[in-house]
């Protein structure tokens, strides 16, 4: 597997947390804001669209899974921080991860590269370390930068307005199909799978579901087999909303500069 196809395939599919200075506003909202929702809308796609409106407020934890994917983290735009932690296992016995940490303005990334880290000069150095990131490299890093500066890690709020069908099917439940290729800014579906559907990516299924408040805590989106790919569910959920806790800064024995390495593997 080609170390750079793979840091950045899986940065899109595994929806990279946002470093949240482009969420900042000079009237944040407060801890537990959205309490007081709004009735949920009758219509099924107005109530999609609108469920994700809480996620902007940047107050949230979220899981997710996909194609040998997964991973979890948690959005705290009061105090401008977000962390995501992910793993990625080719179903071959060979595995990978990725930590992110952002405490505005430094952000930090731990790489496990398995069996690749071996192939990658000064990577074993690094192991075990949390690599500060250098934010005036990082705006050359490509997907690096892009994903870093979304405050919804799934693009959920994109994907609603692809919806092309929708029904519900029990109380804050909800099914039906989404044109993915209508929702190209959305991370959860990377443009190369989009493209490899073809066709199909113009109805992908999916159900979802929201709270009493009518907030999104899950989206499920079916993806048939296409090319090299499998089919599979990619699946995010949120909870916490209002009720997120700070990032934390790693310990400073586990810091170490990032290397030219690390900086490149994230370059388009």
């Amino acid at each position: 597997m080609n170390i750079r196809r793979w840091s950045v395939g899986v940065l899109a599919a595994t929806l990279l947390v946002p470093g949240l200075a482009a969420c900042k506003s000079d009237d944040p909202a407060p801890a537990g804001a959205g309490s007081a929702a709004s009735a949920v809308p009758a219509d099924p796609k107005e109530a999609l669209i609108a469920s994700t409106k809480e996620l902007e407020k940047g107050n949230f934890t979220f899981t997710l899974a996909g194609d040998g994917l997964s991973g979890k983290g948690l959005v705290h735009k009061p105090s401008n921080s977000a962390q995501f932690s992910m793993k990625f296992d080719d179903g071959s016995g060979s595995s990978m991860g990725m930590e992110l940490i952002f405490i505005q303005p430094d952000s930090w990334v731990m790489l496990d590269l398995g069996e690749l880290g071996a192939m990658i000069p000064g990577a074993e150095k690094m192991k075990g370390k949390y690599q500060h990131l250098d934010q005036s490299k990082v705006k050359d890093a490509g997907e690096l930068s892009r994903y870093m500066e979304q405050a919804d890690p799934a693009g959920s709020a994109v994907l609603t307005k692809g919806i092309t069908e929708v029904e519900k099917t029990a109380e804050g439940s909800y099914a039906g199909k989404l044109d993915a290729s209508a929702a190209t800014e959305s991370s959860a579906v990377d443009a190369d799978t989009v493209k490899a559907l073809g066709a199909q990516a113009k109805a992908l299924p999916f159900t979802a579901k929201v709270d009493a408040e009518g907030r999104l805590t899950e989206l499920v989106i079916s993806v048939p087999s296409a090319g090299e790919t499998k089919a599979h569910d990619i699946k995010v959920t949120y909870a916490d909303y209002g009720n997120a806790t700070a990032a934390q800064k790693p310990a400073a024995d586990k810091v170490v500069e990032a290397s030219p390495e690390t900086y490149e593997m994230f370059k388009k």
